[in-house]
């Protein structure tokens, strides 16, 4: 089957590439680079931690590089053993085909994932997209999850469209016909509450400009879908995310999630100022001594 490339040419590929390596080597810690083949496609798995640490899986947020939200959680490195692969037709170096967020294959490719690592079941944290992603291994394979932190997670619910297409759709579409910086500071800063950092304003401006953008959010889950899903889990929203706001997280999370799930909320945008990340990560240290 032929698929389609997700970058605009070979010289936008070649650049966001450049931005990945240049994220690789700001995290200051080391990182093993294993390729996994896999039923769905090729995937490139960051590893990091001590090999004799607890395995805990990090999935990238969506339309972004997998190194950028990794470095959210680095410090979780001490005491983990990290596999963060890179999604599969996102940019970074997994093949480029797109899967299904809607249905089992997402399962399947995690659990594949967790075979090659001879990883039997474990703790995950994804944010946006990713945690998306752990929701579909929710409702397929919940076996496979100890616990899962959902960080300003997909899937659950969305926030108001108009404040989206306002705030983040009309600047990217200004953006791209004009490069001017000013549509880019607006969306960054819609993103993040303003907080977000020099560095990564830029790779999101580029890949804005060379990358043909996934479309398609995953799937909404519902109820039902989460039946046999009974492991410990955090969910930490912003209360000034555009996408997935706590306001409208909070009662859909308590609605289809286990009644022991954790909910915090903070004040901050889609994207977590430095500050935030500081609480978060500590938030989660906790999480994790206790339930894994």
């Amino acid at each position: 089957m032929k698929h389609t490339s997700i970058y605009k040419s070979s010289e936008g590929k070649k650049h966001i590439n450049r931005h990945y390596e240049g994220y690789v080597e700001s995290l200051g810690i080391m990182i093993d680079r294993v390729y996994v083949d896999t039923s769905h496609g090729l995937t490139h798995v960051l590893a990091a931690g001590p090999l004799d640490g607890k395995p805990l899986f990090i999935f990238q947020g969506g339309n972004c590089i997998n190194p950028m939200t990794l470095s959210w959680f680095t410090e979780l490195a001490e005491s983990y053993r990290i596999y963060a692969p890179d999604t599969i037709g996102h940019p970074g170096y997994s093949d480029e085909n797109r899967i299904s967020a809607k249905d089992h294959s997402f399962a399947e490719w995690i659990e594949e994932l967790m075979y090659y690592f001879d990883v039997k079941r474990c703790a995950f944290i994804g944010p946006s997209y990713g945690g998306g992603i752990i929701l579909r291994l929710a409702a397929f394979k919940p076996d496979k999850i100890a616990c899962a932190v959902l960080v300003s997670p997909a899937g659950i619910k969305m926030g108001p469209k108009l404040k989206m297409i306002k705030d983040v759709l009309v600047p990217m579409v200004l953006f791209n016909r004009t490069a001017s910086e000013k549509h880019l500071e607006k969306i960054a800063d819609a993103l993040s509450d303003s907080s977000l950092k020099k560095k990564d304003r830029e790779i999101i401006g580029d890949i804005f400009k060379y990358v043909r953008l996934e479309q398609d959010m995953p799937k909404l889950t519902a109820k039902k879908e989460l039946q046999h899903y009974t492991a410990p889990t955090l969910v930490i929203a912003g209360e000034r995310d555009i996408f997935f706001p706590a306001k409208q997280l909070n009662p859909a999370v308590h609605e289809i999630l286990p009644v022991s799930t954790i909910f915090k909320a903070y004040d901050m945008g889609h994207f977590p100022s430095q500050g935030h990340l500081l609480e978060i990560n500590q938030e989660i240290k906790r999480f994790l001594h206790k339930n894994y």
